[in-house]
């Protein structure tokens, strides 16, 4: 019977976390670029509580009694579904259409990606630099700032598919300037390291970034001028998600007060 306050004490802790997974989709249900988080639960030790293979009769059993020793989370796993595209009211805003991810440069000086393309032009480093909200560089293909000179209007810049950008000649025709904005992928995303404002940061699991600009062998984004990529949280299934986490939780803790029962009973028999 202790077995079973300590086994259903690892289920309460289990749903916690799922709940507080859930919460964090349902907080950033109108995040741009943020992707869904999914609990994942595996198994604890077993304890064998009869080794012996063979009935009292000598007869072999088909199977051996183990009793699990509850469970605990496995890890919290993103799904990289493609969100819904909402049109923006600003011409530097740009969603992604595949499996890429834009690229910001950080203070520290490290690379780091999101999906989140709300960008802005600002005027930095002696020109107008492409930056996100938090004042980041975002990188081209080359792995530099864009950063253009303070002649071009930025209101009439315009990107195609590719991520290139262009300005009108003096016919008004889109000319590219010979800059591509950055797009990369990875072999194992769920491997990123998650961090605030919508980033994430190469780790070993993910392996090293693939450039969609040199790289023939994938199938590449399409950048898509004038709208973001909201996020890719269903709010009906994060909310019977939650239902079933709390109907978890209240089972566990059935257990552990019916355990207390239990135990309650057998030292009153010595009364």
């Amino acid at each position: 019977m202790v077995r079973s306050l300590w086994t259903a004490a690892t289920g309460m802790i289990a749903q916690q976390t799922n709940v507080d997974t859930i919460a964090n989709n349902l907080a950033n249900v109108n995040t741009a670029g943020y992707k869904t988080q999914v609990n994942e639960f595996k198994s604890l030790l077993y304890q064998n509580i009869q080794t012996k293979t063979t009935s009292a009769n000598g007869d072999n059993k088909p199977s051996s009694a183990q009793v699990g020793l509850g469970v605990r989370n496995a890890s919290i796993t993103s799904v990289f579904k493609t969100g819904s595209f909402l049109a923006a009211e600003s011409d530097s805003a740009f969603a992604l259409d595949g499996k890429g991810f834009f690229a910001l440069q950080g203070r520290d000086g490290e690379t780091y990606y999101t999906r989140n393309g709300n960008f802005m032009f600002t005027l930095a480093n002696g020109g107008n630099m492409l930056a996100s909200t938090e004042g980041l560089p975002v990188l081209d293909s080359t792995g530099k700032a864009i950063v253009l000179d303070e002649s071009y209007v930025s209101s009439r810049i315009t990107v195609d598919g590719d991520g290139n950008l262009c300005y009108p000649d003096d016919k008004n025709n889109p000319q590219p300037m010979g800059i591509q904005i950055g797009v990369f992928q990875f072999s194992n995303p769920n491997g990123l390291e998650k961090l605030s404002e919508s980033r994430y940061r190469q780790s070993s699991a993910s392996g090293e970034p693939i450039n969609e600009a040199t790289n023939q062998n994938i199938e590449k984004s399409k950048v898509i001028q004038g709208y973001l990529e909201g996020s890719n949280v269903q709010v009906v299934d994060e909310m019977v998600n939650m239902i079933v986490a709390q109907r978890a939780y209240e089972l566990n803790s059935k257990a552990i007060t019916t355990t207390d029962e239990m135990l309650q009973q057998a030292n009153n028999l010595k009364r």
